[in-house]
């Protein structure tokens, strides 16, 4: 699987993530949660232009080091992210998927050649990585008779 593969995968991901946490917030009524999900919705959509930025190659060629073992299928999930499956086991799951993303984009970075596209990709996985600390601090506070 090459670089541009790889990319229209996570961009894929970034979309199935902002659909899920925008039928999350039209679901959820706590308005709290629902804010949170609609600027984790927002992120995601940043997350997808900026990676479809690359994948057009706006000025920004992208360079790996050679070989390079991109972990993608360590990071393919068979279950679809949605809102159509118990509060709890969703947010599971978007935890997950936020770990992979992290993960993937981590993987990335430490295969960057250049500086610039190693810290793009090195801001992504901590994005992720914020993303999934909230997610996780939804799961252990959050109420789980609360339905969507």
């Amino acid at each position: 699987m090459n670089y541009k593969e790889i990319l229209t995968m996570a961009i894929k991901n970034e979309v199935e993530a902002y659909e899920f946490y925008k039928d999350a917030a039209k679901k959820i009524s706590n308005s709290m949660l629902k804010d949170t999900f609609e600027e984790l919705a927002k992120e995601e959509t940043s997350h997808k232009l900026l990676l479809e930025g690359y994948l057009a190659n706006e000025g920004q060629k992208m360079s790996f080091v050679e070989s390079a073992d991109y972990k993608v299928s360590e990071s393919v999930e068979l279950q679809t992210l949605s809102t159509e499956i118990a509060f709890k086991d969703a947010i599971a799951l978007a935890m997950k998927k936020e770990q992979e993303a992290m993960e993937l984009y981590q993987s990335f970075a430490d295969m960057s050649a250049t500086t610039e596209q190693k810290n793009t990709f090195l801001q992504l996985a901590t994005m992720e990585q914020g993303h999934k600390v909230r997610l996780e601090e939804i799961y252990t506070n959050a109420a789980f008779a609360e339905a969507w």
